[in-house]
């Protein structure tokens, strides 16, 4: 991470550290209670199985948390002597991947619950007493804490994932997310104006190290689509021949679809001349007017060149959610810069679903553009690498490892996605083949 952590300017005094130690308490208790549902929605026979190769048991993720928290919040900022260093190696996720876990000894569904509530009334100890306006990077602005939660909701998502790949009936319920007023009047697509912007973020404080500094950078005019694309439109390509057409595909793309017999997004099946789909236990009609959900970068990528069209690169998809043309200032989100709100963008797990295309109108970017945070993470045309003046921080294996073509970048966040891990800014990253992920996209074309 360039620089520190903290604000521009000098860290804030009084009343604004305790407000920040208040969001901070509020960041962790929130990641806490969904790390709960969905761990005790489930027996301890589920905690324990193993899923899908492609995810760790439950309870590794359970643990994992705890020791993730011990390391940086009770060793790191309050240099506390280890808890329990024999664990140490069981849940470094570098150490083993993910389909050898279930090898390994691992504590417990009761263990381990027992220990990330005890690694946590600690944490919440050494919270209440942590200097948060000055000293070190790790600590100032509450960065180490904050990293913690995104942490923890991170893996809330990944457990997500795991309850999606699991058989058996539903055991998550949530309302129906709110659809658009106007989705009929949108146009296709809408224009985002050439020149230079701010990327990136050098005052965000808890903005993580891939994400800073900010810099600028000079995108020419394109257009981008209003919304992500929907099932109905994936239904097309595929009745089109898309799964058929080799000239469609990437060449690594057509040989995952020849090698895995691929016709359609993860977890859809054909079935009395329609579309089905599974969704954390439920059957349901595919949904014609819902972004496209499960599809791999080589299948958005396939889809857009079908269409005409293109992925966008990282840089357009950030100008066309952040850059506000009027101001000529980057805001921290599409709406501006207050934090996200149910008015404004599906996050946190509330819906189990992404909203309908077009919808959360007051979470519109400058451009018009609807959706561009929540719903779906949307696939990029570009790869994973650091911005100029990057700097690691507090660890390597967060970003740089994985740095290369090797991943591509997924922005925006999906309705998996917790707000204190999802921000203009906020880049993820996967494997151009992953489908299991919330992720869908939207396209671009040259204006």
């Amino acid at each position: 991470m360039t620089g520190s952590p903290a604000p521009v300017g000098s860290s804030p005094p009084g009343a604004a550290v305790e407000a920040l130690r208040q969001r901070a308490l509020a960041a962790l208790l929130t990641a806490r209670e969904r790390t709960a549902l969905l761990t005790d929605s489930v027996d301890d026979d589920e905690l324990t199985a193993q899923h899908s190769p492609l995810m760790s048991p439950l309870v590794w993720d359970l643990a994992h948390i705890g020791n993730q928290e011990e390391l940086w919040l009770l060793r790191g900022v309050a240099g506390r002597e280890a808890m329990r260093p024999e664990i140490d190696g069981l849940y470094d996720a570098f150490e083993h991947p993910r389909a050898a876990r279930p090898s390994l000894p691992l504590l417990p569904p009761a263990e381990a619950r027992a220990y990330a509530a005890e690694v946590r009334g600690r944490a919440l100890d050494v919270l209440d007493g942590a200097a948060l306006e000055g000293g070190r990077p790790l600590v100032r602005s509450g960065f180490a804490f904050g990293m913690i939660a995104q942490h923890e909701q991170q893996h809330d998502e990944t457990m997500l994932i795991t309850h999606q790949l699991r058989t058996g009936p539903a055991v998550l319920t949530a309302p129906v997310p709110p659809a658009a007023v106007d989705a009929a009047a949108l146009p296709d697509d809408v224009l985002v104006p050439g020149g230079p912007f701010t990327m990136g973020t050098s005052t965000e404080p808890w903005a993580l190290d891939n994400e800073r500094p900010a810099h600028v950078r000079d995108v020419p005019d394109f257009r981008i689509d209003t919304t992500p694309v929907t099932c109905g439109a994936y239904q097309e390509f595929i009745e089109d021949g898309g799964y058929t057409e080799r000239r469609w595909w990437a060449p690594e793309g057509w040989a995952t679809v020849r090698e895995r017999e691929l016709t359609a997004p993860l977890f859809w099946h054909r079935d009395a001349g329609q579309w089905l789909r599974r969704r954390f236990g439920i059957t349901e009609v595919v949904p014609a007017g819902e972004p496209v959900l499960h599809v791999s970068w080589y299948e958005a990528d396939a889809f857009a060149r079908w269409a005409g069209r293109r992925l966008p690169t990282e840089a357009e998809w950030e100008k066309a959610a952040r850059h506000d043309p009027v101001s000529g200032r980057s805001r921290r989100y599409p709406w501006g810069d207050a934090d996200p709100s149910p008015e404004l963008a599906n996050l946190g797990q509330r819906h189990l679903r992404p909203a309908p295309a077009g919808a959360y109108a007051q979470g519109a970017s400058p451009c018009g553009a609807r959706q561009l945070i929540g719903d779906v993470w949307e696939w990029t045309s570009s790869d994973f690498l650091p911005y100029p003046g990057f700097s690691a921080f507090p660890y390597r294996e967060y970003s740089e490892v994985f740095f290369g073509p090797a991943h591509k970048v997924l922005r925006g966040g999906s309705f998996a996605v917790d707000p204190v891990a999802c921000r203009g800014t906020f880049r993820n990253w996967d494997l151009p083949v992953r489908r299991q992920i919330f992720s869908g996209f939207r396209t671009a074309r040259d204006a």
